[in-house]
Formats: C-alpha cells, sequence, structure tokens
C-alpha cells in the first residue's frame, strides 16, 4: 500500500510539474475582420459579368461569364474601355482565370473544360479537362489552386493541369463554402464568397480561415440593376503593391487598402 500511493504521489508531482512548465494552450483565435480605404476609383464595364481579375505590372485582364456572353478581355484600367477581347464560344459560360507565365488560364462552369490563351494575343493556345465545376483559380507560384463553389480548393500542377492535393477550408472549424473567385495575396489565398460582401484570407497549408475584409458599402445599391450584381473580382500586383476589387456587372471598379487595426 505504501509503494502504491509514493508512486501516485510520484505521478502527480511530476504530472503537475510538467504543467507548470509547458507554456499556456493557445485556442484557436477568431478570425480578424478587417476595413478598407478605398484608394482610387475608376469606371468598369456594367456589362461585364466579372469572375477573374488579373493587375499585372499595370496590365488589367477579366474574364466575364454568362452564355454567350463570355469572354477574356484586356482592359485599360484608367479608362475601363475593353482594349482587347476574345470571346467564348457559346456553350461555355467563363468563369474564373489566372496568369501563369505568359498563359492566361481560364475555367468555365459546368462544361468542366480549361481554356488557355497567349496573354499578349488573347488567342486560345489550348484546353484541359477538370471533373467539378469550375469557380474561381489562381497560383502560388508553384501550383494552380482552383475552386468549385464548395468549401474545397484544389491544387493542380500548372504543366499537367493534374491535381496533386485538396485542402479543405473551414472557419471555426466548420466548412466555408460558395468559395469563387481567387487571388494569392502575400502568402494568402484570398476568396470572394459568392453572394457576400466579404473577402476571406485562408491559410494555404490548413485551409483555415485566418481573417476577413469586410468590403460593405462600398458599391452605391442604387447604381446596381440586378440582384447578381454580387462582390466578385479581386487583383493584386505585388510589385506595385495594388489591390483591385470589382464585381459582376458593377460600373466601377475600386483600388483599396485593407485597414486591419
Amino acid at each position: 500500500m505504501i509503494h502504491k500511493n509514493l508512486w501516485l504521489t510520484i505521478i502527480v508531482t511530476l504530472f503537475g510539474c510538467q504543467q507548470a512548465g509547458q507554456p499556456p494552450i493557445a485556442l484557436a483565435q477568431e478570425p480578424v475582420t478587417c476595413s478598407y480605404e478605398v484608394v482610387q476609383t475608376y469606371p468598369h464595364d456594367q456589362n461585364a459579368f466579372t469572375q477573374g481579375l488579373i493587375f499585372d505590372q499595370g496590365e488589367l485582364y477579366e474574364s466575364t461569364g454568362l452564355e454567350g456572353k463570355s469572354s477574356v478581355r484586356k482592359v485599360d484600367l484608367e479608362t475601363g474601355k475593353v482594349l482587347q477581347i476574345s470571346k467564348l464560344d457559346d456553350r461555355y459560360f467563363g468563369e474564373g482565370m489566372t496568369l501563369w507565365q505568359d498563359r492566361l488560364i481560364q475555367l468555365t462552369w459546368v462544361s468542366k473544360k480549361g481554356l488557355v490563351y497567349d496573354k499578349e494575343t488573347l488567342k486560345q493556345i489550348a484546353t484541359f479537362s477538370y471533373p467539378t465545376q469550375g469557380w474561381g483559380i489562381t497560383h502560388n507560384h508553384q501550383q494552380l489552386i482552383m475552386s468549385d463553389g464548395s468549401n474545397t480548393l484544389y491544387f493542380l500542377n500548372p504543366d499537367t493541369f493534374k491535381e496533386t492535393k485538396r485542402i479543405k477550408v473551414t472557419e471555426n472549424e466548420r466548412p466555408l463554402d460558395k468559395l469563387n473567385e481567387l487571388e494569392f495575396v502575400n502568402g494568402e489565398i484570398w476568396a470572394n464568397i459568392w453572394m457576400s460582401d466579404r473577402i476571406a484570407r485562408i491559410d494555404p497549408e490548413t485551409g483555415v480561415v485566418t481573417g476577413w475584409i469586410d468590403l460593405s458599402g462600398i458599391i452605391d445599391p442604387a447604381s446596381l440593376t440586378t440582384q447578381d450584381a454580387v462582390l466578385n473580382g479581386i487583383a493584386y500586383d505585388p510589385e506595385s503593391d495594388r489591390l483591385l476589387v470589382t464585381g459582376k456587372l458593377w460600373p466601377k471598379l475600386f483600388e483599396i487598402k485593407p485597414i486591419c487595426d
């Protein structure tokens, strides 16, 4: 009995010392919500059903959707004028788009077909297939990252377009779905959430939402003509550190600066 009590005392003592010597266990932090400052406002084609937005070295590229109206276009930022355009076949509903090296890579919605264009000419040069719907696409300088409207993000080899891995996106351990347009910003995946005024900031390793950019009030609702005119379109140029946002059928495009204080 003495030996039993002695061992119990030692175990309790050791356990207590170990607990005392350890730092407190970090609880999952609530995602930080940032506001925004509008740096500049630009005109935007209100007939453009924006699905993807790219800003590269001062050049703006846009993917638009809707059957019979889908396109890839190069746009003058200052005036909103379309400088070049490549229209999709009527069977395709254009979705998200990203720039990989000298190629524009565009998704289509339910056709399970991706389209590849020469950046300079906007001439289609290749196609590829995927097994899901296509919503948004970006890249992390190594792999393409694609959304399909669920809470799953797919990582693809940019040369073969084969899936290499996937992650589930969660907020406070709950699935976050309706992931739409994507952009890779300073090591994070930023995602429009369909029918939401917020942009999710996602850890690309874990899928955990670490923060939000709340863009409520950025557009005057009176300037919008349909309930489908929702926030969609994020473009970031790391060289100039400029961030652009717009929406489907919006008359304006905004350069913004997140305010996270």
